[in-house]
């Protein structure tokens, strides 16, 4: 029950918190000096770059580690659990689970492999990211003490996550045994592919928010977006419906310095807004995708209970 109402508690409460305290007609104002058209072709560039490349990524853990499956069946996979997202994330990321598992016939390390393979190498690049950033800031550590926090836990918990794989009352759980047992199979090498691949799509992702951010009239320096990201990520992977109120919240905060309270607000909403109307037109492209996911997801859940994630790893910038 806690996992299934967690997205929208979060994004309900957050929105109350954002909109609670905003004038809406400041916000509409704030739009006036955005170039919308140019905005709009940005982010929906955006949306489809991540979409596809996270496809592919997942894709290409799943033939290098378990079993050559079909890229165009994992993006198919991929593209119908799209359709899920409009309703709440972890939801989506189920219904690509057991996507995966089917396709792959019923193998779980295949599930591991599209699901862990792409979450640890991206956060890694994420804490390297904001690590390099860190020193290139303006201003003392003090005045960036969002990033440094940042780079201090994320590197933290990656080293508490390394010691937990070794403790024994994880290995005593069957899923996690397994988990973790297919983990130990996998080299750092092979992993170097991946690495470089989500390096790629970072350097995308500041260029691509840093226009987006100039086409709506509140441009962020590269700087401060290649520091930041990170966090907005990080926030991202609290569940919530299509991201809204977390975004806002979060974004508001972390680039305060660069633009009016109003304008960050306007811009994260309507970024918002667009992801989830390509959200609904990516899974409408895969429909009958979508609706062999939602019966393998019924069929299982009545026969095995289903873990939907309650944190989850952010594909949307």
């Amino acid at each position: 029950m806690l996992r299934r109402a967690a997205p929208w508690v979060i994004s309900i409460a957050a929105l109350v918190f954002v909109f609670g305290r905003t004038d809406l007609k400041a916000l509409v104002e704030a739009t006036r000096g955005a170039n919308l058209p140019l905005f709009v072709a940005v982010v929906i560039a955006d949306k489809l770059v991540f979409f596809l490349g996270w496809a592919f990524v997942c894709a290409e853990a799943v033939r290098r580690f378990v079993v050559p499956v079909a890229r165009r069946e994992v993006v198919s996979v991929r593209g119908g659990s799209e359709l899920f997202r409009v309703v709440n994330n972890p939801l989506a990321d189920l219904a690509f689970a057991v996507g995966v598992g089917r396709l792959t016939g019923g193998k779980l390390e295949a599930v591991f492999a599209a699901l862990l393979v792409p979450g640890l190498t991206h956060l890694i690049v994420l804490l390297a990211q904001a690590s390099i950033a860190l020193p290139l800031l303006g201003g003392a550590l003090k005045d960036n003490r969002d990033v440094l926090t940042t780079v201090i836990m994320g590197w933290g918990l990656v080293a508490l996550g390394a010691i937990l794989l070794r403790s024994p009352w994880l290995r005593r759980n069957p899923v996690g045994g397994r988990a973790i047992g297919w983990l130990e199979g996998v080299s750092v090498r092979a992993l170097l592919p991946f690495f470089g691949w989500f390096a790629a799509l970072a350097t995308f992702d500041v260029l691509i928010q840093g226009l987006a951010s100039f086409a709506f009239g509140v441009p962020i320096p590269w700087t401060a977006l290649v520091a930041r990201i990170p966090i907005v990520y990080i926030a991202l992977s609290l569940p919530s419906v299509g991201n809204y109120g977390v975004r806002e919240t979060v974004w508001a905060a972390l680039f305060a310095d660069y633009g009016s309270r109003d304008a960050l607000i306007a811009y994260a909403f309507a970024t918002n807004t667009i992801f989830m109307v390509m959200h609904l037109l990516i899974g409408l492209v895969f429909v009958r995708r979508a609706f062999d996911l939602a019966a393998e997801v019924r069929r299982t859940a009545l026969t095995q209970p289903l873990a939907e994630p309650l944190l989850r790893d952010a594909i949307d910038p």
